[in-house]
């Protein structure tokens, strides 16, 4: 009697664990997206304090379609890919222009985007790109952005600006705060960001830089899985009506 009530208890809990597994196996993975927190249209934080934007829905339509799901985290972008690599995060989702220096640390997805350089000032300065090519303004953007590698390696590693010259902040609406308060001449950034931050305020875009910067999701090198994963749900939200509906919205067209 004891040996068959023994023999069901283990039955029991092999059928248990069985379960168990099966529960778990079903569980969705989570997901830690970085993003910059002041970067409209592609990420930033809307009035009731949640992340929003272009990048932001589209990797959310992302893991409702791949089976997974994401939880977005705004961070210093100065940080950002040292905390990816720190694993505090999974993937960087905020529009981040794939570069040669940040390949050697990180691994990227298909390109989604692709973007130039715009240089701002103020209304009724009659700045022109041509004397922001020839070094002869201040100039502000944000630190570790690729407008910032752009006038470092075309402006002051030729001599053209002085270093001084350059101011560096931890988001672009601060460079337009100090732009727009005669603090700096100029500020660069990606086109659409310059657009959208420029928009009903007393400045003007001065000129383009063509730069052909393409955007990527940024993961560890050895997250390749991931980054499956990723270069699929894009390919199908490219393909997707939501994909036109998200550049209306955020007018990219």
């Amino acid at each position: 009697m004891k040996g068959k009530i023994f023999f069901i208890v283990i039955i029991a809990l092999l059928i248990s664990l069985v379960l168990s597994s099966a529960v778990l196996g079903n569980e969705e993975k989570t997901y830690i997206v970085g993003i910059d927190g002041d970067y409209y249209p592609f990420s930033f934080i809307d009035k009731d304090g949640n992340p929003a934007g272009f990048d932001v829905e589209s990797i959310q339509w992302i893991a409702n379609e791949m089976g997974f799901k994401v939880q977005v985290v705004p961070m210093a972008w100065d940080g950002i890919i040292p905390s990816l690599l720190a694993k505090k995060i999974d993937l960087i989702y905020s529009g981040m222009t794939i570069t040669e220096e940040r390949k050697q640390q990180v691994d990227f997805s298909d390109v989604y985007w692709v973007v130039n350089q715009a240089v701002a000032a103020r209304e009724g300065e009659n700045l022109d790109i041509e004397s922001f090519k020839a070094g002869k303004y201040t100039v502000g953007t944000q630190r570790s952005c690729t407008a910032a590698m752009w006038i470092e390696d075309n402006l002051i590693k030729t001599g053209i600006l002085p270093k001084d010259n350059l101011k560096l902040y931890d988001n672009f609406p601060l460079a337009v705060n100090d732009l727009i308060n005669g603090r700096v001449q100029v500020a660069m950034m990606d086109e659409p960001v310059v657009t959208k931050a420029i928009a009903g305020k007393p400045l003007v875009k001065i000129g383009v830089i063509s730069t052909g910067e393409e955007y990527g999701i940024a993961v560890r090198k050895e997250d390749t899985e991931l980054k499956e994963k990723l270069n699929e749900g894009l390919k199908k939200l490219m393909a997707s009506p939501f994909w036109e509906e998200l550049m209306i919205k955020y007018e990219m067209k």
